[in-house]
């Protein structure tokens, strides 16, 4: 399930999308509007996560004239934050640090989630081991203080942290499965996939529904995915922009919250 080894997507399926879900279509604002309110850090036209736990922000609107001088007000002059959607342009002075194809996979009623008897919650005691194992395997962002962002799981062989799932973006209604990585000395064995069903089952508990991103280019990791019963529902792009360098005369700072 790691994305640092893509391959080409080839004859995708199509996104199914329902009137129910469309809190997906921007969840990072939903989470850190809801959910994850307390971390949230920023203005009313944008937020973000701390440094150390998410790269992550989101705009309330990129149709607000005003949302790119408050998103240099909120993370500084040639700083990083998250692409905005295909179609919107950047405006003089801004440019693409990277940009990535990515899928939205949402759960589906053929997801049989399950408790695992080995799966051992974790937290701030844990964090040496879960950056250990991140840099071992390289699943995606994950930082010192990530882990607040729900709860994280793993399973350990000989005292070792060798697998790891856990719960991040958390829009109304939904929690993103995230994190799943196994390390490579024991992939193949299912952890990873034990972990995954672990998640979803105290998502489910909770009364939420589980949904995940992966890099478009990572079949296997998509493939197994929807065997396990997750669908596609949109593809997002994933990616950063940096601010301009330089404050633009005449600009309006946005009220911070």
């Amino acid at each position: 399930m790691n994305v640092e080894h893509p391959t080409t997507l080839s004859a995708p399926p199509g996104p199914a999308r329902s009137p129910g879900d469309a809190v997906l279509d921007e969840p990072r604002w939903s989470s850190l509007t809801g959910a994850h309110a307390h971390l949230a850090q920023g203005n009313e036209l944008v937020l973000r996560y701390p440094a150390d736990v998410s790269p992550f922000g989101a705009v309330r609107s990129w149709d607000d004239p005003d949302v790119w001088d408050a998103i240099v007000d909120v993370v500084g002059h040639g700083a990083e934050f998250p692409t905005p959607p295909a179609g919107v342009a950047l405006p003089e002075g801004w440019e693409r640090v990277f940009f990535l194809e990515g899928v939205q996979l949402v759960e589906t009623e053929d997801l049989r989630t399950r408790p695992d008897a080995e799966a051992v919650t974790l937290g701030a005691d844990d964090v040496p081991e879960m950056l250990a194992l991140v840099e071992r395997s390289r699943p995606g962002p994950f930082l010192p203080r990530t882990y607040l962002m729900g709860r994280y799981v793993g399973i350990r062989r000989g005292g070792r942290l060798v697998a790891m799932a856990g719960e991040r973006l958390q829009p109304a209604g939904w929690t993103e499965i995230s994190a799943v990585t196994t390390d490579p000395d024991h992939r193949g064995q299912g952890l990873a996939t034990r972990l995954v069903l672990d998640v979803a089952h105290h998502v489910r508990e909770r009364g939420a529904r589980a949904m995940l991103h992966a890099s478009a280019a990572n079949t296997s990791a998509i493939r197994l995915y929807e065997a396990l019963g997750f669908r596609l529902r949109a593809r997002p792009a994933f990616g950063a922009v940096r601010t301009p360098g330089q404050p633009r005369a005449g600009r309006r700072r946005a009220p911070s919250r």
